[in-house]
C-alpha cells in the first residue's frame, strides 16, 4: 500500500508540475513574442523569425522561474490532495505531513539536478543560438554588445557611419588583442585599427601598440604608433554592467571550463555568481516546497483557494524581490556576490525548517 501511494503522490505532482509549467511556458511566448516583432518590425526578416526567437529564448526564462513555478505547483498539488481528502486518507496509512513534504521536496531536489545536468546544457545552446540569430539583424541597430567564447564584440554608431569593435579578452581593465573596423554609411570598410591592449576605464580609450590600415578606393596606407585613443559610449564599468547573467554558460560548461572561460576574460566575480546560483537551484526548489507545505498543510479542512492564490502571489513577490535585494548587496560590495545566491535559500530554508516542524505536530 506504501509503495502504490508513493506512485500516486509522484505521479500526482510530476503532473502537476507540467501542468504549471506549461502555462508558465505559454505566458511567456506570447509576452516575449511582441518584444521580438517590435525588434523586428522594421527590418527585413522572416514572418516565423520573431516566433524561432521567443522559442530559442523562453527556455532559459524557464529554469530562472523554476522556482516559482515549484512552489506554486507544490500550492495546486497539496491543496488538490486536502480538498478532496486525500491528505486525511493518507495520514491513515502512516503518511505524516513531514513525510508527504519529504517525497514533494525531494522530488523537486532531484528534478532540479536533472535540469542543470541535462536539461540547462540544452538551453545555453539555444541561447548562443538565440544571440547569433539576433546579431546577424545588429547592422541596424544603434548599438550593440555582446560577449561570448570569441571574445568581446561592440557596434556603435558613428556621425560617419558605425564602428565594430573586438576584443579576444580583457584583463581588469583593459581590453586586449584589439581589432577596431571603422565602416562608412554604406558599410564600406575605410578604416582597421590594431591594438596590442586598451584601457577602457573611461569613454577615452587608451590604445598601446597600434597598427592603423586605412583604406582609399585603391590603395591602403599603414601607420604603426605606440600610442593612440578612440572616443565610445562604453566604459569598463557599464560593460560589465551588461554581462552579470551568463545565459549561454550551462552549469557543466562552468565546471568542466571554468580556467579556460577565465583565461579568456570572463570576469571571475560573475563566473562564481553565476556558477552558485545554479549550484543553489536544486536547493532553492527544495525550501520552495517546503514554504508551499507550510502554507497549506496548516489544517485538513477544505476552503476557499482565492485566499491561498492570494498568499503564493504575495509570497512570490517577496521572495523575488528578496532575490533582487540580495544581488544587489552582493553588486555593490555590501556582501561577498557569490554568498548573495544564497541569501534567500538560507533564509527561506530557516523559515522553513521551524514551519515544517510545526505541521508536522499536526
Amino acid at each position: 500500500m506504501n509503495s502504490v501511494i508513493l506512485n500516486y503522490i509522484l505521479n500526482g505532482f510530476l503532473k502537476t508540475f507540467f501542468k504549471v509549467f506549461l502555462f508558465f511556458y505559454a505566458f511567456g511566448i506570447i509576452l516575449n513574442l511582441f518584444e521580438e516583432i517590435e525588434f523586428f518590425k522594421n527590418l527585413e526578416s522572416s514572418i516565423f523569425t520573431p516566433l524561432i526567437l521567443t522559442n530559442l529564448y523562453i527556455p532559459s526564462m524557464m529554469i530562472n522561474l523554476l522556482p516559482f513555478i515549484i512552489f506554486i505547483s507544490s500550492m495546486k498539488f497539496i491543496i488538490d490532495l486536502r480538498n478532496n481528502k486525500d491528505l486525511l486518507t493518507m495520514k491513515i496509512f502512516g503518511f505524516s505531513n513531514f513525510k508527504i513534504f519529504f517525497i514533494l521536496a525531494s522530488t523537486s531536489f532531484i528534478l532540479g539536478w536533472i535540469i542543470l545536468l541535462i536539461i540547462n546544457p540544452v538551453t545555453s545552446e539555444m541561447s548562443k543560438y538565440y544571440e547569433q540569430i539576433k546579431s546577424n539583424y545588429s547592422r541596424d541597430i544603434d548599438h550593440l554588445v555582446t560577449f561570448n567564447n570569441n571574445g568581446l564584440w561592440i557596434k556603435e554608431n558613428l556621425s560617419t557611419g558605425s564602428r565594430i569593435i573586438t576584443a579576444n579578452k580583457y584583463n581588469g581593465k583593459k581590453l586586449e588583442d584589439i581589432t577596431i573596423f571603422n565602416l562608412d554609411e554604406d558599410y564600406n570598410l575605410n578604416k582597421k585599427i590594431y591594438s596590442k591592449s586598451a584601457n577602457i576605464e573611461s569613454n577615452e580609450w587608451q590604445l598601446s601598440k597600434v597598427s592603423i590600415v586605412e583604406f582609399s578606393e585603391n590603395s591602403q596606407q599603414e601607420i604603426k604608433l605606440k600610442k593612440d585613443s578612440i572616443t565610445s559610449i562604453y566604459t569598463y564599468d557599464n560593460i560589465i554592467n551588461l554581462f552579470k547573467n551568463f545565459e549561454t554558460l550551462s552549469f557543466v560548461d562552468l565546471l568542466i571550463n571554468y580556467k579556460n572561460l577565465i583565461n579568456k576574460g570572463y570576469n571571475k566575480l560573475f563566473l562564481n555568481q553565476r556558477l552558485h546560483a545554479m549550484l543553489s537551484l536544486p536547493f532553492f526548489l527544495f525550501i520552495m516546497t517546503a514554504l508551499a507545505s507550510i502554507i497549506v498543510m496548516g489544517t485538513l479542512k477544505k476552503s476557499n483557494n482565492v485566499r491561498f492564490i492570494f498568499i503564493g502571489i504575495i509570497s512570490c513577490v517577496l521572495i523575488y524581490y528578496l532575490k533582487d535585494l540580495s544581488v544587489a548587496l552582493g553588486q555593490t560590495n555590501r556582501i561577498p556576490l557569490t554568498l548573495s545566491t544564497w541569501v534567500p535559500v538560507i533564509v527561506i530554508g530557516i523559515f522553513s525548517t521551524i514551519g515544517i516542524l510545526q505541521i508536522n505536530e499536526k
